[in-house]
């Protein structure tokens, strides 16, 4: 068995991991990596492998890091299966056509810049008609559904709780005549949280596959979360102000709706404050999300009955439209506005930064982790003076943070989660972290006893 990690080591982003054992040939995730705009579309461009010698793809879920490159695999020759569940599934639907939508206006913006110095004019990596495209080779398996993918090899999913449909990819091999597991945990959730179950404890294996964003640092509960929550949006509300938040279209923004209703239903926020959901995508996702109950913990099972839709009350608004978008940002009342991208680095989003970001009574809210060289990660510092579009805006409005809303394991709870294994793996890597994190949580391992724990180096190959 040979595992070569091209993706989503000492970094968090551009999840791509290949496994070949047997003769097959086997890609764990097709993330896209971001960053620096020109590094970025350089490591996108260049896959570092023959996609026409890839066999099947496993997707563990839908998040741009781990599947925003899929189109442009199959662009490229590959012709096997996206084994994915179905909620994944039907996320990539909505989330592959938005990316590529993002590429063609990233795209004219660079060539604008590109024609008038006289240089060639790039490509997006690929078209709304390729995401579509790679679409057909997507199949969708049920959560402990053993799949078949050779007479060797068997695939089943196990619920990550990160995001819908978010799974723990488990593989057993039959190789040289000897039985072995292959873990990978995919993106791993945390326990307790709203809507989606807490990640399921697998038995054992004998090389895993761990991620470690947050594999140094500790959270605050989801119930302090929402007190942190209930306190900004009434400090904003005093000022006259509006809580501005960047938010993940998938996940973030619906646990965010739904802790707005559970507020505004104790009666801990102002009942007439409007919300805005501002993005296309969020919307889109918020039905899908209502597909599947399938994901749900109990709780939000017992709303479903006894309270109705989770995702919808009467002071809040999906803004579809532009002019919808365009007209919140004449309003000059308090309101809450979540918009995408969580980032900061596309969407509406940067409309009302640009927009709000001047004025002191207002509230920059950061709900999520933020990548170097974005400008999340700017806000996150304060910068004194951010660029949006191009322009220099000073950051007059007040930033928070609140880390309880993370779809992230943190450091104490990704070692319940491996220490929850009866059989310890002989091989463990450390990946989808921060350089930092990862070593950090790697000692950690080491200092309980794991053998084998490696951080791996990006395109690094090893025999296990």
């Amino acid at each position: 068995m040979k595992l070569t990690f091209h993706g989503a080591v000492r970094t968090v982003t551009g999840s791509q991991h290949l496994l070949e054992v047997n003769g097959t040939r086997i890609l764990l995730e097709c993330g896209l990596f971001q960053g620096k705009r020109r590094e970025a579309f350089e490591r996108n461009q260049q896959l570092p492998y023959d996609p026409r010698q890839v066999d099947m793809m496993i997707l563990s879920h839908a998040h741009i890091d781990h599947s925003g490159n899929i189109p442009s695999l199959v662009k490229n020759g590959f012709r096997g299966d996206v084994l994915c569940t179905f909620a994944t599934r039907d996320l990539c639907a909505a989330m592959l056509r938005d990316s590529a939508h993002i590429q063609k206006h990233d795209v004219e913006y660079v060539n604008k810049k590109r024609a008038r110095a006289g240089r060639p004019l790039v490509e997006p990596l690929y078209t709304i008609e390729d995401a579509v495209q790679s679409l057909k080779h997507f199949l969708a398996v049920g959560y402990e559904r053993p799949y078949r993918i050779s007479p060797d090899i068997t695939a089943t999913f196990y619920d990550a709780g990160h995001i819908l449909g978010s799974a723990i990819v488990v593989l057993d091999i039959q190789e040289n005549g000897a039985a072995r597991r292959l873990v990978f945990s995919g993106d791993l959730g945390r326990p307790d949280r709203l809507i989606l179950r807490d990640p399921t404890i697998v038995d054992g294996a004998d090389v895993l596959l761990i991620e470690s964003t947050y594999g140094s640092r500790l959270h605050e509960p989801v119930p302090e979360a929402e007190r942190e929550l209930e306190r900004i949006i009434v400090q904003t509300y005093r000022r006259g102000g509006k809580v501005i938040v960047p938010s993940f279209a998938v996940g973030r923004t619906q646990e965010l709706v739904y802790s707005l209703q559970r507020l505004k239903q104790r009666r801990d926020i102002p009942a007439q404050l409007p919300v805005f959901v501002d993005s296309p995508l969020a919307i889109d996702v918020t039905s899908i999300f209502r597909l599947h109950p399938e994901c749900y913990d109990e709780e939000v099972g017992r709303f479903l009955v006894e309270s109705g839709d989770p995702f919808g009350f009467e002071q809040l608004r999906y803004t579809r439209s532009v002019r919808e978008s365009k007209e919140i940002n004449f309003s000059r009342e308090p309101a809450v506005i979540i918009s995408a991208s969580g980032m900061c680095e596309a969407g509406r989003i940067l409309h009302h930064l640009k927009n709000n970001v001047e004025d002191p009574r207002n509230t920059v809210l950061i709900v999520g982790w933020q990548a170097p060289d974005t400008l999340g990660r700017r806000l996150v510092e304060r910068k004194p003076v951010v660029k949006i579009f191009g322009e220099e805006y000073p950051l007059n409005a007040q930033v928070e943070v609140i880390n309880g809303f993370s779809a992230h394991a943190d450091r104490d709870e990704l070692l319940d989660w491996v220490n929850g294994m009866k059989r310890r793996p002989e091989h463990t890597f450390v990946v989808h972290g921060e350089e930092s994190a990862s070593e950090a949580f790697s000692r950690l391992l080491r200092q309980q006893g794991w053998p084998g724990v490696h951080v791996p180096q990006l395109h690094e190959s090893f025999a296990v």
